[in-house]
């Protein structure tokens, strides 16, 4: 039976993060939080030494075209996929539902909800789908993360790309964000972009560990990529940002800086275990777990200053990020050993 629900106005959305919030609330400063509350890679890429030019001047093209050059070799696209970078993912999402007529969506959930807020916004009808299968045959565009946030849902390639070409059929398109997917190499969609009713969205500042940067692309097929770049505008992205980029996806240390991400992970999923906390999916990047207790440990964490993600539609639910290194993992696995529901 399918099983979707449809909702045409945006709900506020909650997101990690939001320290200020947290000592509002729980006291402390912010140099004596520790904030596992995000998605966001905790080591922080090397960042290059930067020309003073590139502050002084707006983005030459030749900074953007090597920043674009570089994201096609790191993301494995081929040397001529048209690619849109943006000032962050959040601003491509924003971007999505203005990209066709106003009409029915579908968003695997759950999952990020700053997509259905937006084609909300829009005027679009969204509906709400837990499988592929579930999706209304009449929409015209579907949203996938994958892997998906909060739970690591993956959906294969293959089965992305059938679904795509039936939208196509209908002169719609799938977006597939793949926000989470760097830190495993050949998982992407990207490579099939150009060829496709397919948009693939890259979000920098996870893996590096550079929010800050605010730095996103959008892979798509020409006719698509060209309407990004449109409502984009010109110089989107400031010429610090594509440099850092450029050196960050060309760097020749990133396979040492994946597997420390993988380290930390397995040392995430082991405190679990050692504290009898059930695992119930994650990313790389993040775990989730699951507890009848879950708001009283969030609660005990936060009164610790340790920050972890709650989702008020799964009140089973925690979402925990990567500790940096040993004594931040120790002082979250003190912090739950005192845990008494």
């Amino acid at each position: 039976m399918t099983r979707f629900a449809i909702s045409r106005e945006p709900e506020k959305v909650f997101h990690g993060g939001g320290i200020d919030a947290a000592i509002a609330h729980f006291g402390g400063e912010f140099s004596g939080w520790l904030d596992l509350s995000t998605g966001i890679n905790p080591e922080s890429f090397v960042l290059p030494e930067l020309p003073l030019n590139l502050w002084h001047r707006l983005p030459d093209d030749y900074v953007l075209q090597a920043a674009l050059n570089a994201a096609r070799g790191f993301y494995g696209a081929d040397e001529r996929a048209p690619l849109v970078a943006a000032p962050g993912t959040q601003a491509l999402i924003q971007i999505m539902p203005l990209l066709a007529d106003t009409g029915d969506m579908a968003i695997l959930t759950p999952t990020y909800q700053e997509y259905a807020a937006s084609f909300q916004r829009s005027g679009w009808n969204v509906h709400s789908c837990t499988a592929i299968e579930d999706i209304p045959a009449h929409v015209s565009v579907v949203v996938v993360v994958n892997p998906n946030n909060p739970d690591g849902r993956y959906i294969p390639a293959k089965q992305l790309l059938n679904l795509a070409g039936e939208l196509g059929r209908q002169g719609g398109f799938l977006i597939v964000d793949e926000a989470f997917a760097d830190v495993h190499e050949g998982a992407s969609l990207v490579p099939h972009a150009m060829h496709e009713p397919l948009i693939v969205l890259k979000s920098f500042g996870k893996f590096f560990g550079l929010a800050g940067v605010r730095l996103g692309f959008a892979f798509s097929n020409p006719s698509i990529a060209e309407k990004i770049a449109a409502r984009l505008g010109p110089w989107a992205v400031s010429g610090p940002a594509l440099a850092i980029a450029q050196a960050a996806f060309s760097h020749d240390g990133l396979d040492n800086f994946r597997r420390r991400i993988d380290e930390r992970r397995e040392g995430l999923s082991a405190v679990f275990a050692r504290q009898k906390l059930e695992e119930i999916g994650g990313t790389a990047l993040f775990s989730l777990v699951q507890s009848e207790e879950a708001y009283a440990l969030w609660q005990h964490l936060a009164e610790q200053h340790i920050w972890v993600r709650k989702f008020d539609y799964a009140p089973n639910w925690l979402r925990v990020g990567l500790a940096k290194d040993q004594s931040d993992l120790k002082r979250l696995e003190d912090a739950l050993s005192t845990f008494k529901a």
